[in-house]
């Protein structure tokens, strides 16, 4: 049974920051992405960054570039989202998901298999 869990959510003042944990069992992540997603309140969910297992490929989200820092730690199946000088338009439930497919030269495509729960970051201004 595949489970991801996030955790690190919480409230904070704008210019804060927090650093979400997305921990994975029952999955291996080799060669696969994995991405931290957020819907925002009366939003669609949006993407906000992505990862390669591999190595050597980020991508993020015009709103959250030079933030946002997503990183992940094959060792202990873990992805992390550090979010620094947050801004209250942060505020939504943040999920994690894994499984999509990479390719060279184009990235994390297609659809993920698996996603968390998610974990509720609120920035107050």
């Amino acid at each position: 049974l595949v489970q991801l869990v996030e955790s690190g959510g919480g409230s904070v003042q704008a210019g804060g920051s927090l650093r979400l944990s997305c921990a994975a069992s029952g999955y291996n992540a080799r060669n696969k992405c994995m991405t931290w997603w957020r819907q925002r309140p009366g939003k669609e969910r949006e993407e906000v960054a992505a990862i390669y297992s591999g190595g050597g490929y980020t991508k993020y989200a015009d709103s959250v570039k030079g933030r946002f820092t997503i990183s992940q730690d094959n060792a202990k199946n873990t992805m992390y989202l550090q979010m620094n000088s947050l801004k209250p338009e942060d505020t939504a439930m943040y999920y994690c998901a894994a499984d999509r497919e990479y390719h060279d030269y184009i990235g994390c495509v297609g659809p993920s298999t698996y996603w968390g729960q998610g974990t509720q970051v609120t920035v107050s201004s």
